[in-house]
């Protein structure tokens, strides 16, 4: 009896230091707010609004970097471009491919869990959720906190030991992303052009009817005059406007020219063999609202050299 007596008080009292720890412990919401106004207080940034729609229940924090110039609220069923950057609040994943990977394209409503690329971590609830309900129009770019419960939550994301930079974000990690709602695709790709050119010091190229960047570096030396239907042998790079190659090829290769992309059947159009052409391509010339699975981002400007060594018609 005196044991059953002993055992019963054993149990009470870790029943009691249990409830007691449930209350003094934070529960995801209040450790998130305390996440997130650390950061705030020790990067010493301004400006930023806790999200209250829907009665200050989302815990996103936001600051509208650049307001947009429609007036029309975005919908879950519209068809939006966006690009963004994302880090971990503790920095130990940092993702600023804005040029390319960081890319969304599609409707509002299934932001959720897309992902550009097999390495890059999905789109959570809450970069969906500040789309909507804070920035709001097309246009606008802003920074938004992200609570982890809206992020990545208490397993989060990757593979390998949660101290892997840049390859895991941690549990119960808060995210930071700047999001850019594009506007006009055409016209931002224009910018990013010019920006690119002018941050380069490029020189000698010309934009032709389509917007393509056109810069002859070699004249051809050949008669065959290059259509759709020529047959040509070339050799080529591409890259990024980070300057980072996704393609290349240093031994010739054999085309149809109305086979390649419509920014490089644009530059090569009327030349002829020996040319050497480099050139900056807009993404409806390039690949595209699609891009390509896991290399090239949707509504990506390319850049390309192409020297051509032989023509037939």
């Amino acid at each position: 009896m005196k044991q059953l007596t002993f055992t019963l008080l054993v149990l009470i009292s870790i029943g009691l230091v249990s409830c007691r720890k449930d209350r003094n412990d934070p529960d995801i919401k209040q450790y998130d707010e305390s996440q997130i106004k650390n950061y705030i207080a020790a990067n010493s940034i301004t400006g930023m609004q806790r999200d209250t729609t829907d009665g200050d229940t989302s815990g996103i924090y936001y600051k509208i970097l650049s307001p947009g110039t429609s007036t029309t609220p975005i919908e879950y069923s519209d068809a939006i471009s966006f690009v963004y950057t994302v880090r971990t609040l503790d920095g130990k994943y940092v993702s600023t491919d804005s040029l390319n990977l960081n890319h969304f394209y599609g409707f509002a409503g299934h932001i959720l869990g897309a992902q550009s690329s097999s390495t890059n971590p999905y789109l959570p609830k809450g970069v969906q959720i500040a789309v909507h309900n804070l920035i709001k129009y097309k246009g606008t770019s802003a920074r938004v906190l992200v609570p982890s419960r809206l992020g990545f939550g208490v397993n989060g994301f990757g593979l390998g030991s949660s101290s892997n930079t840049n390859s895991h974000v941690g549990g119960n990690q808060s995210l930071d992303y700047y999001i850019n709602v594009i506007s006009n695709q055409e016209v931002y790709d224009d910018a990013i052009i010019q920006k690119y050119i002018k941050a380069k010091g490029l020189t000698g190229f010309t934009p032709n009817a389509n917007g393509v960047y056109i810069k002859i570096a070699t004249p051809g030396t050949g008669s065959d005059v290059m259509g759709l239907d020529s047959y040509i042998t070339f050799t080529y790079t591409g890259k990024f406007l980070n300057d980072n190659t996704f393609d290349s090829s240093s031994t010739s290769t054999s085309n149809n020219l109305d086979g390649l992309v419509k920014g490089v059947q644009d530059a090569l159009i009327g030349q002829t063999a020996g040319v050497a052409v480099s050139m900056i391509i807009p993404s409806r010339w390039a690949y595209g609202t699609a891009g390509t699975q896991g290399t090239i981002g949707p509504n990506t400007p390319l850049y390309f050299d192409f020297s051509v060594s032989a023509v037939s018609n």
